[in-house]
C-alpha cells in the first residue's frame, strides 16, 4: 500500500463528513441553506414580499383586470472562486513509509488519522468562509472580500431606514435598549408588513443588555425581587416583553492576513425574520466538471458543492490536496433586516 491510495479524496470527505456529525451548525447554515446550481451566475428578486394588496371586486361575465406587478428589484452576480492545496510534509509522509513497512495497522490509521486532520483544514477553511460571507451579509449588508490578487464585493441593498446609529450608546446603563429594538421592529413590519422575531449579536453586546438599569429593573420586578440578571431571566424577558429570540454569537475566524475575526462584530445589533433569509449557492467547480471522470485526479464533493481534489505527484513524490469552491449567499429578504450600530 502506498499513500497514493491511502490519500484519496473520497476517504478525505468520508473522514470530514465523520467528524462534522457532532458539530454544531453555524447561525448562517440555519439561515441560508445550502443549494447547487450550474455556472457562475447567480440571479435572485429582492423587495417581492411585502404589504398584500386585496384583490379588486368585479362585475359578473366582466374581463378580469390585468394586475400590475408589485415592483421587485432583480440582482445578479458572478459567484467567487476560492481555491488553495496542501502538501504531505516530508517529515510525515517519511512517518508514514515507516508505518506502512511494519504492517501495525494501529500505527498505520494515528498517522493516516494526523494526515487526514491536517488535509482537513482546507474544508474547514471553506466552512469558515461561507460563514463569513453570510455573516457579512447579514450584519453589515455586505461582502467584501480582497486577497491574493482578487477583489469581489456585492451589495444586498439594506433600506437606508433600515440601517441606524443609535443617540445613546447602549454602553451607557441608561439607555432606551427596549425601545430602541420596538422601535426598529416596529419599522421593519411597517415598510414590508413582516415582524422582525429574532435578533443575533456578540457577548460585548449582550452584556450591555444585561447590566441596563430598564432591564434589570424590569426583570427584578416581574421576577420577584431576584437581583441576577442571567442570561436565561434576560432571554425571558425578551421574548416576553418583545417577542424576540436573540442568538450571541462569538464565534471567530482568522481572516486572510491571520488576524482573529468576529463573525458578528461588537456593537452591533442585527434584527430578522423566522426562518430562512436566503440560500447559500455553490456553483461547479473546473475540478467537478472536468476532473470527475477519467484517471487524472480523485474528486468527491462535500458539504453540497466543495470539490476536494487529490492529485499523484511524481517529483517530490507526494499527494497535492485541493480544496475549491464557487459559492455565494443570496438574499431575497433584505428589506425585512434592521442592522443597528449601538456604539454611538
Amino acid at each position: 500500500m502506498t499513500i497514493f491510495e491511502l490519500i484519496v479524496a473520497q476517504e478525505l470527505t468520508a473522514y470530514y463528513e465523520t467528524m462534522q456529525k457532532d458539530r454544531a451548525p453555524f447561525l448562517g447554515e440555519e439561515l441560508f441553506p445550502n443549494k447547487k446550481k450550474l455556472g457562475l451566475d447567480l440571479k435572485w428578486l429582492k423587495g417581492s414580499r411585502g404589504l398584500p394588496v386585496v384583490l379588486k371586486p368585479s362585475a359578473f361575465d366582466a374581463k378580469a383586470i390585468p394586475r400590475d406587478r408589485l415592483t421587485v428589484d432583480k440582482i445578479s452576480a458572478e459567484m467567487p472562486f476560492f481555491k488553495e492545496s496542501l502538501y504531505i510534509d516530508e517529515e510525515t509522509r517519511q512517518e508514514l513509509n515507516k508505518v506502512l513497512e511494519t504492517g501495525n495497522q494501529t500505527y498505520i490509521d494515528t498517522v493516516v488519522r494526523t494526515i487526514f486532520d491536517d488535509q482537513s483544514t482546507l474544508i474547514d477553511a471553506a466552512r469558515a468562509q461561507r460563514e463569513r460571507m453570510r455573516m457579512m451579509a447579514l450584519t453589515t449588508g455586505r461582502i467584501d472580500i480582497s486577497a491574493n490578487g482578487q477583489a469581489y464585493s456585492y451589495d444586498y441593498g439594506i433600506p437606508e431606514g433600515h440601517k441606524k446609529t443609535v443617540t445613546t450608546s447602549w454602553s451607557d446603563t441608561d439607555a432606551t435598549i427596549i425601545e430602541d429594538i420596538r422601535t426598529w421592529m416596529d419599522t421593519v413590519e411597517n415598510d414590508t408588513g413582516v415582524r422582525p422575531v429574532r435578533a443575533v449579536c456578540s457577548g460585548k453586546t449582550w452584556g450591555y443588555l444585561r447590566r441596563n438599569t430598564e432591564i434589570k429593573n424590569s426583570i427584578f420586578v416581574l421576577s420577584g425581587g431576584q437581583s441576577t440578571v442571567s442570561d436565561a431571566r434576560l432571554r425571558n424577558f425578551l421574548v416576553d416583553e418583545l417577542g424576540l429570540q436573540v442568538a450571541v454569537n462569538d464565534k471567530r475566524y482568522k481572516n486572510e492576513a491571520g488576524d482573529d475575526m468576529k463573525y458578528v462584530a461588537d456593537d452591533v445589533f442585527v434584527l430578522f425574520p423566522e426562518g430562512a433569509l436566503g440560500n447559500t449557492w455553490f456553483g461547479t467547480t473546473p475540478e467537478e466538471s472536468d476532473l470527475m471522470t477519467g484517471n487524472a485526479a480523485n474528486v468527491s464533493i462535500v458539504d453540497t458543492g466543495v470539490a476536494v481534489t487529490t492529485t499523484k505527484q511524481t517529483d517530490p513524490v507526494n499527494v497535492e490536496t485541493k480544496v475549491s469552491m464557487i459559492t455565494l449567499p443570496d438574499f431575497p429578504t433584505a428589506d425585512q433586516i434592521f442592522i443597528a450600530d449601538v456604539s454611538a
